[in-house]
């Protein structure tokens, strides 16, 4: 189960790679500019890829924290929301990248 757990996301990683080479290649602009995109692409797509890893186990554990005590709402929501953090500072360092 674990292996293919981790050959779909090892797929995804890939995918995303080759869909971000191809964007990067597309323009004609200077080698330089294809290599920032490419950067600025995997800064955001690795960024929301550890967001959704992040989230599908702690959505679990909190949902189950809220249906045995509802004053555990509050925290479970600031545990759910906290990943998103990554989400932010990819793209924020994708504005960063030249």
């Amino acid at each position: 189960m674990k292996i293919a757990k981790a050959a779909k996301l090892v797929s995804v990683f890939v995918f995303a790679l080759l869909v971000t080479i191809a964007f990067a290649a597309e323009g004609e602009a200077a080698a330089g500019a294809n290599y920032a995109a490419i950067g600025k692409g995997l800064a955001i797509g690795l960024g929301i890829l550890g967001t959704g890893v992040a989230q599908s186990a702690i959505g679990a554990a909190a949902l189950g924290a809220v249906v045995e005590d509802r004053r555990n709402f509050g925290t479970a929501l600031l545990f759910f929301l906290l990943p998103e953090t990554l989400a932010i500072f990819g793209l924020a360092f994708s504005f960063l990248i030249n």
